[in-house]
């Protein structure tokens, strides 16, 4: 039973990284059909960020929950950045977006080595976070704790912002149809341009969560940038519930597997199982609802 346990709680936090990874490109791949190749590299900016923030900040206990609204802030301005001086050209070439994204992932990289220098730089986590929790005699630890929280509060305001806001109207008007939101007089480059910051910050918030979990260096990112991915498009491109199911199934998946096995043979495993269900649902867990005459 406490195998069990921690294999459930393993599975579970790995949900969570991998779902405040991929809550950023359900929104700018899955809701803008735009393949951002470089939000590996806005991961990699917010965890920077952290370890600026702990360099600065002389308390180590503020120093993350300074980080986290900066590391959105860094990672929201560089996606708007990005988009402004070039994806607004690309909307209809998700191809290009690919290739140029991809590009501009390499330069960041090189950006992040002549900085900060090649070498992986520690964040120090704050004294709260030490320790564990003992629950039915396993003992949960407090960083991954605090990322299951990050996630589902990181969750609940995005669907607050879509759900009940001016602005996520006019994000899924414009989703649903870019000509006639423009018709009726909201502005889609406005629109474009708030998705994209909000998408961009929330993996910025991702690369401060993963300062918990180990250092950061250049290459952060492109470890996660794949499974984020796919986390999308088994959740069905464009779905926010789907996302959440997702990442919990596949972080779970991973846990189990790992357990009985190795870490590079669960992830091949995972990958097999992934492509199997994607051959016999393709549109993912969940799709679009559409009306159509034929």
């Amino acid at each position: 039973m406490d195998a069990l346990l921690a294999q459930v709680f393993t599975g579970v936090s790995a949900g969570a990284v991998l779902l405040l990874i991929a809550l950023g490109l359900t929104l700018t791949f899955g809701q803008m059909g735009v393949i951002n190749m470089a939000h590996g590299e806005f991961i990699m900016a917010g965890a920077y960020t952290a370890y600026v923030v702990s360099l600065v900040v002389a308390s180590t206990e503020l120093s993350l929950l300074i980080a986290l609204p900066a590391g959105f802030v860094i990672g929201g301005l560089l996606g708007l950045a990005l988009e402004a001086s070039v994806l607004r050209w690309m909307y209809a070439r998700p191809l290009d977006t690919l290739l140029v994204t991809y590009g501009v992932g390499l330069v960041l990289q090189q950006v992040a080595r002549d900085v900060f220098g090649a070498p992986a730089k520690e964040v120090p986590a704050p004294g709260w976070l030490d320790g564990s929790i003992p629950i039915l005699g396993y003992d949960f630890p407090l960083t991954r704790l605090f990322i299951i929280v990050l996630a589902g509060l990181c969750v609940a305001a995005l669907l607050a912002v879509l759900r009940f806001t001016a602005l996520g109207r006019q994000i899924r008007a414009t989703v649903g149809n870019r000509d006639l939101a423009e018709t009726i007089g909201i502005s889609t480059r406005r629109t474009d341009r708030a998705t994209f910051f909000i998408g961009s910050g929330l993996a910025g918030v991702a690369g401060v969560a993963l300062t918990l979990l180990g250092s950061t260096g250049p290459n952060l990112g492109t470890s996660y940038i794949v499974q984020a991915f796919l986390v999308v498009v088994v959740g069905g491109i464009g779905h926010l519930k789907g996302t959440i199911v997702a990442a919990l199934g596949i972080g779970l998946l991973q846990a189990f597997f790992a357990h009985a096995l190795t870490g590079s043979v669960a992830q091949v495993i995972v990958f097999l199982a992934i492509v199997a269900f994607l051959q016999v649902r393709p549109q993912g867990i969940l799709s679009v609802r559409t009306r159509s005459l034929a």
